[in-house]
């Protein structure tokens, strides 16, 4: 949908223009699962797929909220009030992100929201850190709050853990706010820094969402987190980023059989991160495709986050590919999607081993995405207007 036709929308709804324009990015992660909030690496690249905000200030406390995704809800509420969930599920996220705001002492004033997005959601490729960096990075510019990308990011994570009660790591929303198009970015959870990696041009970046249904904020994905908090206490550490595998097998008795495969999927996956950064800078397929496949083994069979369908997915790319093809699953499991990295001539046999495959074996349909690395956050002012509070 382009910004002139959400402009009209904008003013239909709200009878004047719209300022301007904040858009994040989902995201889909290479490699580097449930390690950044182990304080590990990850190695994520930000998509086309955005989500955006167009934002106009408003002379009173109240936010309004629409959203094209979802024309029969709208929000609405008062930001000298205390801020409560509300009836609805994607309004919450931008209650959740005014929540941490006020608590970190930030004014905010009233402004009027118009919400649309091609994330597609449920896939794994983070619609919620897009709408926590886009909502934050339209209140930045609305309230002049001078925060950093760095910044906008670490309050989409707490807007998460703290009003969602999702206790994500910092990669989703990180990624979202600094993404470079036609990079990967390394990121180094502990301190936040980031090295980014260019994408080989003959190198094809293929999302396959299962379609297998998947909610993330539930009692599983925090258990993993509590799993491995408990695994690195009784292994005398900080967290699971310093330890190693020696270390592990030397405490193997002191854990119990879940804390100790959990640990090894965090520790083994930090060290392949660090090995597929070095593969993608040498554009080296069969490095690629030996670490991601290891990555997905050790998601399955250690972290227990994968479900047949997306093992499936995963079986049929290597059963047509072979090690012409670095596949695993990515994002927070249980579902979601599968990330596929092949030169381009294999993109039409891949496509047409899902459409052969995997609704058969299944009986659902797969989503096939041919993706590009995007840029993150952007603020765009339609016009002259300052921003509201300048």
């Amino acid at each position: 949908m382009t910004y002139e036709s959400l402009q009209q929308q904008f003013q239909a709804l709200y009878q004047r223009p719209a300022q301007g324009v904040a858009s994040a990015p989902g995201r889909v992660n290479l490699i580097g699962e449930f390690t950044d909030y182990n304080q590990g690496f990850v190695f994520p690249c930000s998509l086309d797929f955005r989500t955006v905000v167009l934002f106009a200030a408003r002379s009173d406390q109240q936010l309004v909220v629409h959203s094209v995704n979802y024309p029969g809800e709208h929000d609405s509420f008062a930001l000298d009030q205390p801020v409560v969930t509300g009836p609805s599920q994607w309004g919450n996220y931008i209650r959740a992100m005014v929540y941490v705001l006020k608590g970190a002492g930030l004014q905010l004033g009233g402004a009027d929201l118009l919400i649309s997005s091609n994330v597609p959601q449920g896939a794994g490729l983070s619609s919620s850190a897009a709408l926590e960096v886009a909502i934050g990075g339209a209140f930045n510019q609305l309230n002049t709050l001078g925060l950093s990308l760095q910044q906008i990011a670490l309050f989409g994570q707490q807007a998460e853990n703290d009003f969602m009660d999702c206790q994500c790591g910092i990669m989703d929303q990180l990624i979202s706010a600094k993404g470079a198009q036609g990079y990967a970015l390394l990121i180094d959870c502990r301190d936040l820094q980031t090295t980014a990696v260019a994408l080989p041009a003959d190198l094809k970046l293929v999302i396959i969402n299962s379609n297998y249904p998947r909610k993330l904020v539930d009692s599983e994905y925090n258990q993993r987190r509590i799993d491995c908090e408990q695994a690195a206490q009784k292994m005398g550490l900080q967290s699971l980023r310093d330890g190693t595998l020696a270390l592990l097998q030397a405490t193997k008795p002191q854990l119990t059989d879940t804390e100790y495969r959990r640990a090894r999927h965090v520790i083994s996956e930090n060290n392949r991160v660090l090995a597929t950064q070095q593969a993608l800078a040498a554009n080296d397929m069969a490095a690629l495709s030996a670490l991601m496949r290891a990555s997905h083994l050790s998601l399955r069979d250690d972290f227990e986050v994968t479900v047949p369908p997306v093992d499936g997915l995963v079986d049929i790319c290597r059963e047509t590919l072979g090690d012409e093809i670095a596949v695993r699953m990515t994002g927070g499991g249980f579902g979601g999607a599968i990330v596929c990295l092949c030169r381009d001539e294999h993109v039409p046999l891949l496509r047409e081993a899902l459409t052969n495959n995997y609704q058969q074996r299944f009986a659902l349909h797969a989503d096939f995405y041919l993706c590009s690395a995007g840029g993150g956050l952007q603020i765009e002012l339609f016009n002259a207007l300052p921003a509201a509070n300048a």
